[in-house]
């Protein structure tokens, strides 16, 4: 076990700083690879949920615009307890708050399937927001502590694990499909890997020292920094959002792709953003964060291109493998920076970046419905595509991120 270290009495004006503790005899690559454990589940259970979309949307009959109003109580659940969650990490613990959500998070997954109106489908996201926002900025604050073991980035291979989770999720959810197997079964199997997981590998997570200095309010004026790197992450989590939300139903309506294969544009965007997180640390080493993060806008807004001027299975995969590529780094990266914060803790740092970053969770996919609902969904994903231009120019624009390993 990780012991539990005894906080000594600080100053007033002590530096609220993270204090991560480790048991010596735990190697940092064992714990690196919790945490990516933790992180895979997480993502495992979002893109089983991804999966059955249009499952779920065919079931309850719903039009473009009204599975669009209804996605919006995922992100609306995540936004609204952010300060929450902050607030529970900072005071608690990230170990602690992961211990309980994760499973928790999983959970909430059923309940999903076991859906039959409208409301009830909206109130069950609702929770499933909630839940997933404390598992989000728990997680992420694990990360932070993580990468704090070594003297290199790692935060990028921690969201590939999470990516890799969403391509894994992706072909179960296919397997499943195929097999007739029905969605509140195949939740529950997810349920029981999470569950698993969390007894095995909750001992390794780092602790930290929670002291008084370190809650800070939610509601204290952020610095600049904090909001740029939240409206970046806006401009990606929109991009997610609505390739999450929407990539299979694009498949099915728009690129004309046979049932089985729905899910491949949204596998394609999954691998390929695991694969470019992967690879990220690497990249970052290389070329510098700010570099990548300009490349990364530009292969957005060519691979949406792609995917509205040519929609076929082929050159619409093509497209989302390219999209998929464009937001593997922005996301982790302006985690790493938040988490990095001098002034803040961890814990509410990420979750003011979140709250802006999400609020492209929160439009994204709904902005997707309602532009399909007037005009298409092509002219949809045409819109999203220009928040990869805003990602580049943004980054051009500002020195809040540099390029530094």
């Amino acid at each position: 076990m990780i012991e539990e270290p005894v906080s000594a009495p600080v100053s007033e004006h002590a530096e609220p700083e993270p204090i991560p503790s480790f048991d010596i005899t735990i190697s940092r690559e064992r714990i690196r690879i919790a945490v990516a454990l933790f992180y895979f589940c997480q993502g495992l259970a979002f893109a089983s949920w991804a999966s059955r979309i249009p499952d779920i949307k065919s079931a309850l009959n719903l039009s473009d615009a009204q599975l669009g109003t209804l996605l919006f109580a995922l992100p609306f659940g995540q936004l609204l307890t952010m300060p929450l969650s902050g607030r529970l990490v900072t005071q608690y613990g990230s170990h602690r708050v992961l211990r309980v959500a994760a499973p928790l998070y999983a959970l909430v997954l059923t309940c999903i399937a076991l859906v039959s109106t409208g409301w009830q489908l909206g109130l069950a996201l609702l929770a499933f927001g909630i839940v997933g926002n404390m598992c989000n900025i728990a997680v992420n604050t694990q990360g932070v502590a993580a990468e704090q073991l070594y003297s290199r980035s790692v935060m990028t291979s921690f969201h590939g694990a999470w990516s890799i989770a969403g391509f894994t999720g992706a072909l179960i959810g296919l397997l499943m499909i195929n097999l007739h197997v029905d969605t509140y079964l195949h939740f529950w199997i997810i349920l029981i890997c999470v569950v698993i997981n969390t007894v095995i590998n909750q001992k390794y997570l780092v602790r930290h020292v929670v002291t008084e200095q370190r809650k800070t309010s939610f509601f204290t004026k952020p610095d600049g920094v904090l909001i740029q790197l939240g409206i970046i992450g806006f401009c990606s989590m929109a991009t997610e959002g609505a390739m999450f939300d929407w990539s299979g139903i694009y498949f099915k309506d728009i690129v004309r792709a046979p049932s089985s294969l729905v899910v491949v544009g949204y596998a394609s965007f999954m691998i390929m953003m695991a694969a470019g997180r992967f690879l990220g640390d690497w990249a970052i080493r290389r070329i510098g964060r700010r570099t990548l993060l300009q490349a990364s806008g530009c292969f957005i807004f060519v691979g949406m291109g792609i995917a509205v001027v040519f929609p076929t299975v082929t050159t619409a995969s093509l497209g989302f493998m390219l999209v998929g590529l464009g937001v593997a780094c922005v996301v982790p990266s302006i985690y790493s920076a938040a988490g990095r914060n001098a002034n803040i803790s961890p814990g509410v740092a990420l979750a003011m970046v979140s709250s802006v970053s999400y609020l492209g969770f929160l439009m994204g996919p709904p902005l997707i419905g309602y532009v399909a609902e007037l005009a298409s969904l092509r002219y949809s994903y045409a819109v999203i595509g220009l928040f990869g231009l805003m990602i580049t120019t943004l980054i051009s624009m500002t020195q809040v991120v540099k390029n530094e390993n």
